[in-house]
C-alpha cells in the first residue's frame, strides 16, 4: 500500500522543501515498520516546516493535505492492529487476541465455550487438507451467526475454536453453544464434498459478573466439559447446573 505521506504539496522553499520531503519519508519508513506514533511525529514536523514560511498566509492546502494523511495513516494503522488479532485462515480472531479480551472484566457475567471438531484429523486424512481448511472456515462461519452483543469466535489452536459471550445468563450461553452445534450438524456439508459430515463437540463454562476467576481457570473449566462431551458420544454440548454436568445434543457414532 502507498502511504499518502508522498503526496504532500505546498509552495515552501527549497531548503524547506527538502526537509519536509524528508520527514514525509521517514513517516512512509516508519508506517511501513508499524511504528505509528513515531510516523505521525514525523508527519507533524513535516506539517510546522511546510507552514513555517507562509505563517498566516499559508496555503488552506497544505494543512488539509497534512490532515488527510494524518488521518490515513491512523486508518492503516486500525487495519494493521485488526489484521495482527485474526487468524490467517479463518479470519476469526487468534488467541493474542482472546487472551487480551479475556482480561478484561465483564459486566453481567462470562460464558465460554470451547468448541472442538469431532474426528477432524479423520476428514483431512480423507479428503485432504485443502478440504479441511474449508471445512475449519465454514466452521467458523456457523459460530459467528447470531451472537449476542459483544459475543466473538477467536481460534484456540487447531481445530479448537472459543465463543466469549460476555454479559449472558449461563441458560443463554447453553442455548448459543446448542444452536451452533446444531447448525454445524445441519449444514450441508455434501456442498463441500460428497459424503462428509461435520460434526463439533463444546464445554460450556460461566461465571457471574463478581469474583471472576483468571482466564485461564475458566478454560480449564471449560476444556474438562468439552472432555466430557466428548466422552458422552460427541456432537454435545456439556455444561454443569451447580455441581451436577449436564448435556445436550446428539452424540453419533464414531465412523469406521
Amino acid at each position: 500500500m502507498q502511504h499518502p505521506a508522498r503526496h504532500l504539496e505546498g509552495p515552501v522553499p527549497e531548503q524547506e522543501t527538502s526537509l519536509v520531503e524528508l520527514h514525509r519519508s521517514c513517516a512512509d519508513l516508519l508506517a511501513s515498520r508499524g511504528q505509528w506514533q513515531q510516523a505521525y511525529e514525523h508527519l507533524r514536523h513535516a506539517l510546522t516546516l511546510a507552514t513555517a514560511e507562509h505563517g498566516p498566509r499559508v496555503p488552506e492546502r497544505v494543512p488539509e493535505q497534512v490532515r488527510l494523511e494524518v488521518a490515513r495513516l491512523r486508518r492503516e494503522h486500525a487495519e494493521a492492529r485488526e489484521q495482527s488479532f485474526r487468524d490467517a485462515l479463518t479470519a476469526s480472531y487468534n488467541r493474542r487476541y482472546l487472551d487480551q479480551k479475556l482480561l478484561e472484566e465483564a459486566d453481567g457475567g462470562l460464558a465460554v465455550a470451547l468448541v472442538d471438531l469431532d474426528w477432524f484429523k479423520s476428514v483431512n486424512d480423507t479428503y485432504g487438507h485443502l478440504v479441511g481448511d474449508r471445512v475449519l472456515q465454514q466452521v467458523v462461519e456457523l459460530l459467528q451467526v447470531a451472537l449476542p452483543d459483544g459475543g466473538f469466535c477467536a481460534r484456540y489452536g487447531g481445530e479448537e475454536f472459543v465463543l466469549v459471550l460476555p454479559g449472558v445468563d449461563p441458560d443463554t450461553a447453553v442455548a448459543v453453544a446448542e444452536a451452533a452445534r446444531t447448525r454445524i450438524e445441519q449444514f450441508a456439508w455434501s456442498t463441500v464434498v460428497a459424503g462428509l459430515r461435520v460434526t463439533v463437540s463444546i464445554g460450556v463454562a460461566h461465571q457471574a459478573a463478581t469474583g471472576l476467576a483468571p482466564p485461564e481457570q475458566q478454560l480449564r473449566h471449560a476444556d474438562g466439559l468439552l472432555y466430557t462431551a466428548k466422552q458422552s458420544g460427541r456432537n454435545a454440548v456439556a455444561y454443569r447446573v451447580g455441581g451436577e454436568v449436564r448435556l445436550c445434543g446428539a452424540p453419533v457414532r464414531r465412523p469406521r
